[in-house]
């Protein structure tokens, strides 16, 4: 089994959009079987009583291993901010512990691949309790918990999904020093552009990115238009109109899954 975690070089980088597109060639095009696991989503709506997010609920739709919502994403929150200010707001907490008993029973469901999708930056915080530098009764200091703490507990590899856009490299670079810093692999990354607006010398900094990266650039993902325009039409009229799983498959197909089959 491999267990494979999505983050990004921040919100908003195209995180579930890769994570879908990797698991419909793997479930499509590789007949392979994929568990997946978002543990914490801040930003949904209240449907007949229940919290549903937007991207755990695609995540759902498109893993094979008969997952319920509420065992893709167990941690929810209506607002849409940081989860560990959502959680205060609520009297909640978010601790690493809890979302590896969730991981497990995700994992028991021994597919050949569990793909986790982060939320945020890869320095996303869980809780933040106190300041490092006051101590315990007993001397230790408590500490922090973050994201990146769960996907080191569970040695997780990692694929880095980078937001292709002005300052893409300085962020890139330091998240990548930071997944290596953290004694964990990053195995992959995927070029995306989530704007309309196309990147000024988008191919110069793919190229930049390719040769400062040691691991292999697995998609270059272009930003995929709502509308389908008739090119042969002088008006160039719009025609059929894109669906989300539409572009999923257009993704997919760009996608070399070499390094997980």
């Amino acid at each position: 089994m491999k267990k494979i975690f999505i983050t990004a070089t921040d919100t908003d980088a195209g995180k579930t959009f890769v994570s879908c597109a990797i698991i419909a060639a793997l479930t499509q095009q590789h007949n392979k079987t994929v568990a997946a696991y978002k543990p914490v989503a801040a930003g949904c709506d209240l449907v007949n009583g229940n919290l549903v997010n937007e991207d755990a609920k695609w995540l759902t739709y498109y893993a094979n291993s008969k997952q319920t919502l509420n065992q893709v994403n167990p941690i929810a929150f209506l607002e849409p901010i940081a989860p560990h200010i959502a959680a205060k707001k609520h009297n909640q907490s978010i601790n690493v512990s809890d979302l590896t008993d969730h991981f497990t029973s995700v994992t028991a469901l021994n597919a050949d691949i569990t793909l986790v999708e982060g939320a945020g930056g890869w320095r996303l915080p869980l809780s933040i309790t106190q300041s490092s530098n006051i101590k315990e009764n007993d001397g230790s200091n408590r500490e922090n918990q973050l994201l990146a703490d769960f996907v080191k507990e569970n040695t997780l590899d990692v694929i880095l999904v980078v937001n292709m856009k002005l300052g893409c490299l300085n962020h890139a670079l330091l998240t990548y020093e930071a997944i290596k810093s953290d004694g964990l692999n990053c195995i992959a990354w995927v070029a995306n552009c989530v704007s309309p607006e196309k990147m000024s010398n988008l191919a110069d900094n793919i190229s930049e990115l390719e040769q400062l990266f040691p691991m292999p650039k697995i998609a270059e993902l272009s930003y995929i238009e709502d509308t389908i325009h008739d090119d042969n039409s002088t008006s160039n009229r719009a025609g059929k109109i894109r669906s989300f799983t539409d572009k999923i498959t257009i993704a997919a197909s760009l996608t070399d899954l070499t390094i997980l089959l």
